[in-house]
């Protein structure tokens, strides 16, 4: 089992509100630059969030909801500061209620 961590907000605020994509842009060409796998994903409707245990947080959230995770904490939290109207947090998987920590419930169009 691995530690996931997440920035979540509404996809409208994460996607289309904030400059995401020049974030990641500059984040995955530091990566290459340091010959460092990508271990950042970016999730619409999060299948984790379904988790029993996340209840609590899905109900916090406007759906909806994206979420940015990764398997890097400096990462996230770096995000947060970056974001600020978001929620962060971490969950582990897999396990008996999140299968898959990058799953998604979104309908491929």
């Amino acid at each position: 089992m691995a530690t996931y961590y997440y920035v979540l907000a509404s996809q409208k605020f994460l996607i289309h509100e904030e400059p995401l994509d020049e974030v990641l842009k500059e984040r995955t060409r530091h990566y290459h630059e340091q010959e460092k796998e990508i271990d950042f994903w970016l999730v619409k409707q999060p299948a984790f969030l379904e988790a029993p245990e996340m209840a609590e947080i899905k109900a916090k959230c406007p759906q909806p909801a994206a979420a940015i995770i990764s398997t890097d904490k400096q990462f996230i939290t770096w995000l947060k500061l970056r974001l600020e109207y978001v929620i962060v947090g971490e969950f582990q998987a897999p396990s008996a209620t999140i299968s898959d920590p990058l799953a998604s419930l979104a309908t491929v169009s």
